[in-house]
Parts: structure tokens; C-alpha cells; sequence
């Protein structure tokens, strides 16, 4: 836990506020204003993507650590700042490198859609290279990690067995079957779990070195 914040973190942690919930308002306010459903389904539909989830954790990260370095929460600990900064980059390169071309988006929604998936994904990598706490990381924090992404596979194949629907092509059961969607997500698995461990290695070697 922080008791103070030097200039340069608090700017950074205020601009990194800012910005990740200009990201998640404006999406929000696009899906609402452009929406083919009810309000409620289309609400529903909003938080039932990854990236919009994991945007929010980065909004709250930042918005906790900026307003109230001095008092106790999750987004204090070295853990669970580092898991963060893993689903945020994992959002990051599966949107473009899997999902970038499978649509065009125009106008305000090219400006949202980089934000979410590249400008704030940057900045919390940049902020947890440069200002996180990164003690007492284990190497066991990984497989908690993983916790996230477990719950939320979980939720999108319920949700999807209901109602038919799924966020991203590559977990959909309906068009490609429950044993390729199993294959996917098995890669996401091994992706999140690597990362896991890439970023406590380096948190571990930052740590060692300076």
C-alpha cells in the first residue's frame, strides 16, 4: 500500500482514469444508441464481453490507486495489479491479431474501439512496468489468475447455451461446435497462463534489479 504518490505516478494514474472511462462510457453509449434489442438485453449484451470487463477492472485499478493510495483495497496488492495488467494485454493482442479484421468500424466507434483495445491496454502495461508495486509476487499467483477467465468462459457458455448467443466468433458453439470452442479456449488458457508467468518473472527481476 501507497502512502504517498510522487507527481508523475499521480499524473499518469489520473490520466489513465480519465481515459479508460471516456473508454467504457462512450461504449456503452454506442451500443445503447445503435442498439437492435431492448435496453435490457443490450445492457446484458455490453457486460457479457471481455473487453468491456477488463477495461472496467483497468478504470477501477486506476481511479483506487489515484483517489486512495492511502487506504487498503484490492487494487493495492502487487497480485492483483499484475493480474490486471495480464487481461488487459491479452485483450490487447487477441483484438488485434484475431479480431481487428473482422470488422470495420467507422467514425466515433474507430476512436472507442482503439481506445479499448490498444490506448488503455498501453497504458496499464506502461503504469505497472514503471510505477506498480511488484513484491511478494509468487509464482503461484498464476493459477489464481486464472480465476478470472474461468468464471467468465463459464458465464459465456451458460449464457450462450440460453440464449444462443456469444460474444466472439472464436466461442461460439453454434457455429463451430463445442470441441472446437474447447481447442480455443484451451489456447486462451495457455496464453493467460504464460503471460501469468512472464509478468511475475519480470515483476520478480524489476524487483532484484532495482
Amino acid at each position: 500500500m501507497k502512502t504517498n504518490l510522487k507527481k508523475p505516478e499521480k499524473i499518469f494514474l489520473a490520466l489513465g482514469t480519465l481515459t479508460s472511462w471516456t473508454a467504457v462510457i462512450l461504449q456503452f453509449g454506442l451500443i445503447i444508441y445503435n442498439r437492435t434489442d431492448s435496453v435490457p438485453m443490450t445492457i446484458l449484451r455490453f457486460f457479457s464481453y471481455f473487453t468491456i470487463l477488463s477495461n472496467i477492472l483497468v478504470a477501477l485499478c486506476f481511479s483506487y490507486l489515484w483517489l486512495r493510495p492511502q487506504k487498503a483495497n484490492l487494487f493495492a496488492k502487487p497480485a492483483n495489479i499484475t493480474a490486471v495488467a495480464v487481461y488487459i494485454t491479452i485483450v490487447g493482442i487477441v483484438y488485434n491479431t484475431v479480431l481487428r479484421s473482422l470488422w470495420q468500424p467507422q467514425g466515433l466507434q474507430y476512436y472507442v474501439d482503439e481506445l479499448l483495445h490498444s490506448v488503455v491496454p498501453i497504458m496499464f502495461v506502461l503504469y505497472w512496468l514503471v510505477f506498480a508495486p511488484k513484491n511478494k509476487l509468487e509464482w503461484k499467483n498464476a493459477f489464481s489468475f486464472l480465476l478470472y477467465p474461468l468464471a467468465y468462459m463459464v458465464y459465456i457458455f451458460v449464457r450462450g447455451a440460453i440464449s444462443g448467443e456469444y460474444p466472439y466468433p472464436f466461442v461460439d458453439a453454434n457455429a463451430l461446435g463445442y470441441e472446437h470452442v474447447i481447442i480455443n479456449c484451451a489456447y486462451l488458457f495457455v496464453a493467460f497462463l504464460s503471460f501469468s508467468l512472464a509478468y511475475i518473472a519480470i515483476g520478480k527481476l524489476i524487483e532484484k534489479v532495482f
